[in-house]
């Protein structure tokens, strides 16, 4: 009997065991992860303060341009914020930011984090091809069409539009070029992107969706994320990495986007974009855009030029663009000794108004991380931030402090109404306005 009673014994203390084990587990995996959450959030808190206070770190170096009659270009602050933001981080990225900034650390009070880290990247979102152009006017349509035909002209990428899709259909540049379009914009007429021959304004658009096993509606409205493009007709896997995220690993390396201001930042956008630019402002005919050699010519150049500024702004203006690509200008010659040759615009003005020198629009991708026994919680949050109507830093505005305090009824409670605090929220921001926010 005894033995038989420490036998029961040994196994209730047993399962007791496994599931104190389990349950302190899990709730340990719990606390890591919020933890790890408001890690992330506070990088994306810095990150919005730090994009917030490029325009004031501009008006110190205005002076200097001032002197070469120049206007001071926007600070790529961006591409160094894990480094910047690095004193809010752990011990070990403190100590790398003070060491380059040669600043002493014993002065700073409350920095750090204990427990965990942070990890940043910020991307500018007008350095990339934004598709909801296709839910605004009718020109900015026609610029869509221009950039994407041109992106995918090269006839590198034929065999990608000569296999059938997983529905068994072709198709080719047009028909996915036309696609991507007719998603956003609001009418049921079919937008055809050949833009050698006058579309036809009586044409619907077609019934590929409702001939699905699972048939849906086209949305007929902007797009809201990026993976909303995998709805769209022709957007198979091969297309999505050949020309929407080559690295799903690096977003800089991103060359579509549903959010941004419309026009494309000269100074951020990489060599795949710019190409599209160009040759959608170009003769069609031009060598450029025809010839593969050109086309490596220009991928080399713009690289080049890239790397030997180390991320500063190579153009001051749009015209400054539109000069080098002329054979002109200081990148002029650079473009030139790589062998490309200079290129004549069809319209400048025109090819002007979608191309900028500035930024206001950037993702920003934060993961908190902390360190358990044996495993590592991670937390990754996407936000996307507009600071077009962000007011500046230093004047204040925004979600600031009241001026005065609200009037209190007889249980404390605010008498304020409801559409008061509607009115208040959609107030700009310092921090910019938020468009996107996702958690993984």
């Amino acid at each position: 009997m005894v033995l038989a009673a420490i036998a029961i014994m040994v196994v209730m203390l047993a399962e007791l065991q496994d599931d104190a084990g389990s349950e302190f587990a899990s709730a340990t995996a719990l606390r890591d992860e919020v933890q790890a959450e408001y890690f992330a959030r506070s990088a994306v808190n810095l990150s919005r303060l730090l994009l917030a206070a490029e325009p004031t770190m501009r008006q110190a170096i205005a002076p200097l341009f001032m002197l070469m009659k120049a206007t001071p270009p926007q600070l790529p602050v961006w591409q160094y914020a894990d480094r910047i933001l690095g004193a809010f981080n752990d011990k070990e990225a403190s100590q790398d930011f003070f060491a380059l900034s040669g600043l002493d650390s014993s002065h700073g009070k409350n920095l750090g984090l204990k427990g965990g880290r942070f990890e940043v990247l910020i991307v500018d979102e007008d350095s990339k091809i934004n598709v909801n152009m296709g839910a605004s006017n009718e020109i900015a349509h026609i610029r869509l069409a221009r950039q994407l035909m041109s992106r995918m002209t090269p006839p590198q990428y034929n065999p990608l539009f000569e296999q059938r899709d997983s529905t068994g259909n072709y198709n080719d540049r047009l028909t996915t070029c036309s696609a991507i379009i007719d998603w956003a914009d609001p009418d049921e007429q079919l937008y055809s992107c050949d833009l050698t021959n006058a579309p036809s304004a009586n044409a619907v658009e077609d019934a590929w969706y409702q001939l699905l096993p699972k048939p849906y509606r086209r949305k007929n409205a902007p797009y809201d994320s990026l993976e909303e493009l995998h709805r769209v007709r022709g957007v198979s896997d091969d297309f999505w990495s050949t020309f929407v995220d080559p690295d799903p690993t690096n977003p800089k390396k991103r060359e579509i986007t549903v959010w941004g201001q419309g026009a494309v930042n000269v100074n951020t956008a990489n060599g795949q974009t710019l190409y599209a630019l160009v040759c959608s402002a170009v003769p069609a005919n031009t060598e450029l855009c025809t010839d593969p050699l050109q086309m490596a010519s220009f991928m080399t150049g713009v690289t080049m030029a890239q790397g030997i500024t180390m991320g500063a702004p190579l153009f001051g203006s749009p015209n400054d663009f539109i000069t080098a690509m002329k054979g002109q200008g200081m990148l002029g010659p650079l473009l030139a000794l790589v062998g490309v040759k200079p290129v004549k615009f069809q319209s400048e003005s025109e090819f002007s108004k979608g191309i900028s020198t500035e930024s206001k629009v950037f993702s920003i991708y934060s993961v908190g991380v902390v360190k358990g026994y044996k495993r590592e919680t991670r937390v990754q949050i996407h936000a996307v931030v507009d600071f077009r109507q962000a007011p500046s830093l230093v004047s204040g505005g925004g979600q600031g402090a009241p001026t005065s305090a609200p009037a209190l009824g007889a249980a404390g409670q605010s008498l304020s109404t409801a559409s008061d605090a509607i009115l208040a929220a959609l107030q700009p921001n310092i921090g910019g306005q938020m468009l996107y926010y996702e958690i993984e």
